[in-house]
């Protein structure tokens, strides 16, 4: 700007300092199999209810589902985790198909409109994911406003009664509201099934869904004539008659065509002599509802029916719509039949008309339907999922990292910090002593190693269920672990807790126990910088260890570089070692000790995000002056924090970034080198006093 006149001029300059923000610390990962959820997706949860929410919660055959509920004892609500849900082990030289699914869908020839298939595999899906398509409130006239292919989906998972609804779908593929864009959608689509389409083209030739539930003719309420009766009218006829009460008593029948059992027929008196006539189509609705469900439920255990109204053709009239639920046949044919004499002209209100509503029509599409209707329904099909061989093997837990499978699945989220796969040291089912050897976990553990080295976080280590003695120890950290890694850290023994699913004391995998350990001290501690070992880091839920050992067992293991639990009196059971895989006095490392390495991990994470602002800035000196004021003031409130050695901060970190750190050859090459350094908070494993006792002195 220009000065032109005598005064004080305000410019605003904009600040060279970008504030750097400490990196998260003790997010955990967990991979695994789980009762149900999504396949290969990691998903975030903040409690254990979110777990149960999106997993089905504990299952016995679920090393993972005890994991992360050990992890929330302990870390409590609101501790972050991610939960990659491994499939099942399939026999590839049987049926490839894994998923339930559900095709449906008019007018297309051999094939259906839609494929509904569940995210998760696994038979529990078989018959417990229902698809329910409606019309209710959509504007289904031909007008240019209208969409004759609109419809609402609602989508029913019957193992813990949710349920996920997407209004106003097409099956015109032109719209933004194509049901394959919404449904399918990673972030607000379903996260229970994914939908694949097959329509044909042009959309003009497109047949509209047939809603779920049988669906009567329309029905439309005539205008009341002043000081005569009012009624409902079907296309074909009053209902009724002209009277506001019947002069007759009149049964309504429904017909439930299922195998297991006898076609049931229900007949129902639905209009009692001298009784008002419904004046509303819900109110019919409503009044056969109640009649059909109480003899229903003497004739049928557990069935039963909902009726409701229902927009029907694209007039903006309303029919009946039946929808039936009985157990293991959720998608069973409903017919309701024609009233009893004196009311046969009702039999169109609740009759079928084919230019209006489906001949007929399932009370819900089920995903991989446990049963066969004896009639097929045109145009529905089903598959069930395959049963499984077995639990994940070590080709699920590691999966592929080009299809983003297993420990892979990882790479799609923003960043964890502590890995814990229970699944890699299962025990066979009823022996806990016994390994399962589908399960190889040096080569699990050698992968995931290398993938927390690229994604700067630490891995945990299970001990195997046959290790149970401290030669065992020796011999699986020394020989059998099969990993040397400075970025991941192995326990011993195994622990037992009281399992809520049998009341009785189990033995588990303690990743879960140790990841919740961890990130209770980084609330308490302010970051990693402090051991998560000792006296406060009691082990929450713990009743027992497989092995108790002693000061001198664990002198021979903690020179391995071996983390062990003790159980000490007052205190109780608490993690009683802080080294790295790389910790064994022999071998010298730097990265010792675990929380000089977690600190390490820290400063990268959060340097490498709090500077990518650097990317593409002229590399001068007004550059390295901008990072080393950026960084050192992180370093700085790390400091303050007590997170370094040395009493000021010359002797507790540098950061150098001049001339003499990115050369002319360095700039060349578009390079600016940073070098920053820390003295490190080394854990007092060894706590040495020595007493003296003074003489006594004469007195003169």
């Amino acid at each position: 700007m220009g000065f032109t006149y005598p005064g004080v001029y305000i410019q605003e300059l904009s600040s060279p300092v970008h504030a750097i923000a400490a990196a998260p610390t003790s997010i955990v990962a967990f991979v695994g199999y789980t009762l149900s959820g999504i396949d290969n997706r990691a998903q975030a949860i903040f409690s254990w209810g979110d777990f149960q929410r999106l997993y089905g919660g504990l299952a016995s055959n679920s090393e993972l589902g005890y994991a992360v509920q050990q992890f929330y004892n302990i870390a409590g609500s609101g501790a972050q985790a991610y939960v990659v849900r491994t499939p099942m082990h399939y026999d590839p030289t049987k049926s490839p198909v894994i998923y339930a699914t559900a095709a449906f869908g008019a007018g297309q020839g051999a094939n259906s409109a839609l494929t509904f298939s569940a995210l998760s595999s696994g038979l529990w899906a078989n018959g417990k994911l229902l698809i329910d398509v409606d019309v209710q409130g959509l504007n289904l006239s031909a007008a240019p406003s209208g969409d004759p292919l609109s419809f609402n989906l609602t989508i029913t998972n019957l193992v813990d009664g949710s349920t996920e609804y997407f209004p106003m779908l097409t099956l015109n593929n032109a719209a933004q509201n194509f049901v394959s864009n919404v449904v399918n959608d990673i972030d607000n689509g379903s996260q229970l099934v994914s939908v694949a389409t097959n329509l044909p083209t042009p959309t003009s030739s497109v047949t509209a869904l047939a809603p779920t539930g049988l669906v009567g003719a329309a029905l439309a309420l005539t205008t009341p004539t002043p000081g005569g009766p009012s009624y409902l009218e079907s296309v074909n006829g009053p209902i009724g008659g002209a009277a506001t009460t019947t002069t007759a008593s009149g049964d309504f029948g429904v017909t439930l065509n299922m195998p297991g059992y006898t076609t049931t027929a229900v007949s129902a008196k639905v209009f009692a002599k001298g009784a008002p006539i419904p004046q509303t189509v819900q109110g019919l609705a409503a009044q056969l509802q109640t009649a059909l469900n109480a003899q229903l439920a003497i004739a049928v255990s557990g069935a039963s029916l909902t009726c409701t109204a229902a927009p029907v053709g694209t007039a903006g009239n309303f029919g009946i719509r039946v929808n039936a639920n009985l157990p293991n046949a959720p998608d069973i044919v409903v017919t309701v039949t024609a009233p009893s004499s004196p009311l046969g002209d009702a039999s169109a209100a609740l009759g079928l008309s084919a230019a209006e509503s489906p001949a007929s029509n399932v009370a819900h599409y089920a995903l991989g339907s446990p049963w066969k209707q004896a009639t097929p329904i045109a145009n529905y099909t089903t598959t069930a999922a395959t049963p499984p061989a077995g639990l994940p093997t070590s080709a699920e837990l590691i999966g592929d990292p080009g299809s983003y499978t297993g420990i892979y699945a990882l790479l799609k989220i923003p960043a964890f910090n502590l890995l814990s796969i229970p699944e890699a040291a299962r025990a066979l089912p009823g022996a806990s002593n016994s390994p399962d050897s589908s399960v190889n976990g040096p080569q699990i553990y050698s992968a995931a190693a290398t993938l927390c080295v690229q994604q700067r976080a630490m891995l945990l280590i299970d001990p195997p269920p046959n290790v149970t003695t401290v030669a065992g120890a020796v011999d699986w950290k020394s020989t059998a672990i099969g990993v040397v890694n400075q970025n991941g850290a192995a326990f011993w023994p195994r622990l037992r807790l009281f399992d809520p699913l049998t009341n009785q004391i189990r033995t588990f995998a303690p990743s879960g126990v140790v990841a919740g350990v961890y990130a209770r001290a980084d609330g308490a501690n302010g970051g990693p910088w402090v051991a998560a070992a000792g006296i406060n880091a009691t082990l929450d839920g713990v009743q027992n260890m497989t092995y108790i050992m002693s000061d001198a067992e664990q002198g021979l293991l903690n020179p391995l570089g071996l983390n062990c639990f003790r159980n000490f009196p007052i205190y109780g059971s608490v993690l009683w070692g802080a080294r790295t895989l790389v910790g064994a006095d022999a071998m010298a490392s730097q990265w010792k000790y675990i929380p000089v390495r977690r600190t390490a991990l820290l400063l990268e994470s959060s340097l490498y995000q709090g500077t990518q602002w650097a990317v593409f800035t002229p590399n001068d000196e007004r550059l390295w002056a901008a990072l080393r004021l950026n960084i050192g003031a992180f370093m700085q409130t790390l400091f303050l924090k007590g997170a370094f050695q040395g009493q000021t901060p010359a002797d507790a970190y540098f950061v150098k970034c001049d001339s003499e750190t990115t050369t002319q050859a360095d700039i060349d090459n578009g390079v600016v080198n940073v070098l920053v350094g820390f003295a490190p908070l080394v854990p007092a494993e060894f706590v040495v006093i020595q007493i003296e006792q003074l003489a006594g002195q004469s007195s003169s």
